[in-house]
């Protein structure tokens, strides 16, 4: 979504068939019969224009397509999932990852094959979109944080690597050779851009540069969104009209969202509310999270997380700790977030608070499978 800020607001004031053509590339899909009316109430603040907004980004191999199911994974399952949340008076947004392999209760929803419906339970969150498509997905991430989603948009993995080749390759470091022999992944060392497959694998990549798997896998994911909204308003991209309409067909095509959004001058209403809020402000982050004690291969949300919850729900900062573990929008390829400033006290001096917060940056980033 954030890569399409700068490109949508150009497409509307291109020609009327290339915008009938991008606009009908759009998938709708009405889930309002699926939610349910027991739902958590919205956010209305006083004396201010907006509401807040919260969008579920998926990005889901569900779309026939060579390659989608790749890297050892199963298709048909929701591989990323990114709550967007746009305070009110829209001067900052929060994408917060939800691991997949969260164990949650899930809660009751229709299958999508119209067989009926699934009584739910303890699952993995990513079991959601198998069960019941986007709808289920939604029902789950309201019950587990109390929010209400107001849109969604699902991306397809065959879609993205079309738009990742429509910009000529997005920007990677990665710190070292990979050989994954479970997902048949090869990538070499080093600072370059990467196309097609192999920006597909990158993303989708959980068994090696990081220990912690599914979570070093989602930072890097959140650096790669980074870099690839960087080269989408960059001028190569919008002052060249060919790879500008490439760009924007592939993204079109690989979109399927809720009926109000279902438009480019919906999304670029909201694509441009994103590209006001500025980069800097644009945040990534991961829900706190812990060890499922009955499976060390699963994950649970830690406490912390109803923290994080209620500040959303509230349109709240984030607050000084939990701001430490963002990477924004305006992040150089593949490293680690540098954290917030310091909020007032003694100021460290150069030679060990300065060395000890690269020490620091660098263990981080080592963790997640990415350059200092």
């Amino acid at each position: 979504m954030i890569s399409l800020a700068a490109v949508l607001v150009v497409a509307l004031t291109g020609g009327f068939f290339v915008y009938r053509h991008l606009e009908g590339n759009i998938t709708a899909v009405d889930v309002t019969s699926a939610l349910g009316t027991d739902r958590p109430s919205e956010v209305v603040p006083p004396d201010v224009e907006h509401t807040p907004m919260n969008v579920l980004l998926l990005g889901s191999d569900t779309r026939e397509g060579v390659g989608n199911g790749i890297g050892g994974e199963t298709p048909g399952l929701s591989d990323t999932t990114i709550l967007l949340h746009l305070s009110a008076n829209r001067d900052r947004a929060y994408g917060v990852s939800i691991p997949r392999d969260t164990m949650v209760d899930r809660p009751e929803c229709e299958r999508k094959d119209g067989q009926g419906t699934d009584p739910g339970g303890l699952s993995m969150f990513n079991a959601a979109y198998a069960v019941g498509g986007p709808a289920c997905t939604i029902k789950t991430v309201e019950s587990i944080t109390d929010i209400r989603i107001n849109h969604f948009v699902v991306v397809d993995f065959n879609g993205f690597k079309t738009m990742v080749d429509a910009l000529g390759g997005v920007p990677v470091c990665i710190p070292q050779e990979v050989h994954d022999d479970i997902g048949n992944i090869d990538l070499p060392a080093g600072s370059y851009d990467i196309e097609g497959q192999q920006a597909l694998n990158y993303v989708r990549l959980r068994h090696v540069l990081s220990e912690n798997g599914d979570i070093g896998r989602m930072k890097r994911q959140q650096a790669f969104l980074a870099a690839m909204a960087n080269k989408a308003i960059s001028a190569g991209t919008l002052a060249n009209p060919v790879r500008l309409y490439n760009f924007l067909d592939a993204a079109t095509k690989s979109l399927t969202t809720d009926p109000e959004l279902a438009s480019l001058q919906k999304l670029a209403g909201l694509a441009k509310q994103l590209k006001d809020i500025g980069l800097e402000q644009i945040q990534f982050l991961t829900v706190p999270f812990e060890t499922y004690e009955p499976d060390p291969n699963r994950l649970q949300l830690a406490p912390e997380a109803e923290r994080l919850w209620k500040r959303l729900r509230n349109d709240e900062p984030l607050g000084e700790q939990l701001a430490k573990t963002v990477t924004t929008a305006a992040d150089k390829p593949g490293g680690a977030s540098k954290g917030p400033r310091p909020s007032g006290g003694a100021s460290p001096s150069p030679s060990t608070g300065s060395s000890k917060s690269a020490e620091a940056r660098a263990e981080q980033a080592a963790e997640y499978g990415l350059c200092a």
